[in-house]
């Protein structure tokens, strides 16, 4: 097959050899354990990255979505921490530095490879709806969904949340380093100050009204009734108390005492009040969950399963496509039966999947080999279906759903890492919509999460999976994803990206195994993510080129601005190789 890798058309690019040049220079024979992560090997990272060339390494790699929360796990890993210990100095210096995306505010799903059991392990870090919360919680007088900024900006929205339980429930299990020492570089940026990033000023700029409607969220991005402006210093000493509070009363700093007062306070008393409680924030709990796993050309892809729909539905559209031979990327066709095994997965993600705690949901049925088979033969022929409809996977418990409403917008974190131990860890992070429902306490905001519940609650009179009921946790399209042969990992990989997270993620597993295509060069690929029948393709891309041959095989076309955020590490015998999105701000880093 005739390799083929579509152009970003980078306004910053700099030579291959350049870029392989600094790549190697993060990863140097014979560097000493002792070495200190340098703004040089940042900057040889952010060229391989813009070069399309990976990062190489040996004994560790990090790849997340700002420099400077990877520069904090990059020295955690150095000192001899795990995967987990890096986690939590990242997502403490991604809420400061990137508050729009993830934070103390928020919730995240983990999958673990542990490379002393050879097991993968799947932690649940969703946020949960309020004891209070009502079927109607979305709905006007009428019984009619509200649009969605309605839903969201205010307290109604908020969840509990559950990234801090989730950092020190990974730290307890698998992390060997001094939980309250993880957050000393966030402290100190937070109290020194950092230099605004692009992605953040663009995001205040953008959203300014809406971050307006929140006192202290607008006194914090809105300087003097100004957006932030990028390269400025921004300092949130608030944020620093919080973090020291976490390192020496650890997540109980934030769902007991005053901090989680504040919380439910701004959660009342905020426009467009919500029901939170101190109960609901006392009983929060990690949940673990049995990992998602589907074979694809002979490797176990591995996810988390429900209530997030990221591995059933990648784990569907590589079960279909594992039965038809793949083109390569440049072929019409095989965009094809991506996208319309995408549209089939989709159609079952609508119908079935949500919180199975609360709902039945078919995990086993909806990825069992002849039900898959059943799927993939509706993928033979030459033009796109003319429409698709949920399956019959084969079912244990009584079900009549319809499908619901919901209306999730892209804001959300990717964190992957491989430790030198040989441990894995794929993270996805969020506080969903771009900063969440503009509420702000004590320095960091809180999500929106439950507007990822359908807005309606029946339709027709047959209820919906994926309702807002007290305790129950959103349906997600958070993909964290651990690719394993013969039972070792050679994938870690995930991105942002609400709904199309799940098309992101395949496409790029497809690109490494199917393609042959390097870690950089398939997190850089254009994007085609086809969901619900109309194809979107990343505009400013070669993929452009292939809307008419898409549209002569009867697809609806809209070129747009796919704005991934994946971040993923490849493992093999040459070593660790690390690309990270060139849509974004992140690197990947190793040694």
């Amino acid at each position: 097959m005739r390799q083929f890798v579509f152009s970003l058309g980078l306004s910053v690019m700099v030579s291959v050899a350049l870029a392989q040049e600094a790549a190697d220079t993060v990863a140097p024979e014979g560097r000493g354990a002792g070495a200190v992560v340098t703004s040089d090997a940042v900057a040889a990272a952010q060229q391989a990255k813009a070069a399309g060339v990976p990062v190489a390494a040996r004994d560790w790699m990090i790849a997340a979505a700002n420099p400077l929360a990877v520069d904090a796990g990059a020295r955690v890993l150095r000192d001899g921490g795990t995967a987990a210990d890096a986690m939590v100095a990242v997502q403490a210096v991604l809420g400061l530095v990137e508050p729009q995306s993830s934070g103390l505010g928020g919730g995240a799903f983990l999958v673990w490879y542990d490379a002393l059991s050879g097991e993968v392990t799947t932690l649940d870090g969703r946020e949960t709806a309020p004891l209070a919360a009502t079927p109607r919680l979305f709905q006007d007088e009428t019984g009619a969904p509200l649009g969605f900024f309605e839903a969201v900006v205010g307290g109604r929205s908020v969840g509990v949340p559950g990234t801090p339980a989730l950092m020190e429930a990974a730290h307890r299990r698998w992390g060997r380093a001094n939980w309250a020492g993880l957050f000393d570089n966030a402290i100190g940026l937070a109290e020194e100050g950092f230099a605004v990033s692009p992605r953040l000023a663009g995001a205040v700029a953008r959203d300014a009204e809406r971050l307006s409607s929140h006192p202290v969220t607008a006194a914090y991005f809105l300087q003097g009734g100004a957006p932030l402006a990028e390269g400025s210093l921004l300092q949130n000493p608030e944020y620093a108390e919080v973090l020291r509070r976490m390192a020496v009363d650890g997540s109980q700093a934030i769902y007991t005492g005053e901090i989680a007062a504040d919380i439910v306070r701004a959660v009342r008393e905020a426009d467009n009040p919500g029901v939170l409680s101190a109960l609901d924030l006392s009983n929060y709990e990690v949940r673990e969950r049995p990992a998602v796993c589907v074979d694809y050309r002979g490797a176990d892809v591995c996810g988390m399963g429900p209530p997030s729909s990221g591995a059933l539905t990648v784990g569907q559209i590589l079960g279909m496509l594992d039965r038809h031979d793949m083109p390569g990327p440049e072929s019409a066709e095989a965009w094809r039966l991506i996208g319309d095994a995408s549209r089939l997965a989709f159609a079952d993600r609508g119908l079935y999947m949500a919180d199975s705690d609360f709902v039945p949901v078919p995990v086993k049925g909806l990825i069992s080999k002849d039900y898959l088979d059943q799927r993939a033969a509706l993928l033979d022929g030459d033009d796109a279906l003319p429409e698709v409809a949920p399956g019959q996977p084969e079912f244990d418990h009584a079900r009549d759903y319809a499908p619901g409403l919901d209306m999730a917008r892209p804001s959300t974190s990717h964190i992957s890492i491989f430790d030198k131990y040989g441990n894995a860890l794929s993270m996805t992070t969020t506080i969903e919509n771009g900063f969440g429902s503009r509420v702000m306490v004590r320095g960091f905001l809180l999500n929106n999460e439950l507007t990822d519940f359908s807005f309606r609650s029946h339709v027709d009179g047959r209820p919906v999976a994926n309702a807002v009921a007290p305790g129950k946790r959103p349906r997600s399209s958070m993909a964290p994803t651990i690719v394993l042969r013969d039972g070792t990992p050679v994938l870690v990989v995930g991105s942002p990206g609400g709904s199309r997270i799940i098309g992101y993620v395949a496409k790029t597993i497809i690109a490494f195994v199917d393609w042959g295509l390097d870690v950089q060069q398939a997190v850089a690929l254009p994007h085609l993510v086809n969901r619900f029948g109309t194809y979107d393709l990343e505009e400013g891309t070669s993929a452009a080129e292939l809307a008419g041959p898409l549209e002569a095989m009867g697809y609806e076309v809209n070129i747009s601005d796919l704005n991934s955020g994946i971040h993923a590490i490849s493992i093999g015998p040459e070593g660790l190789r690390g690309g990270a999105d060139p849509r974004r701000e992140g690197v990947a880093l190793g040694e």
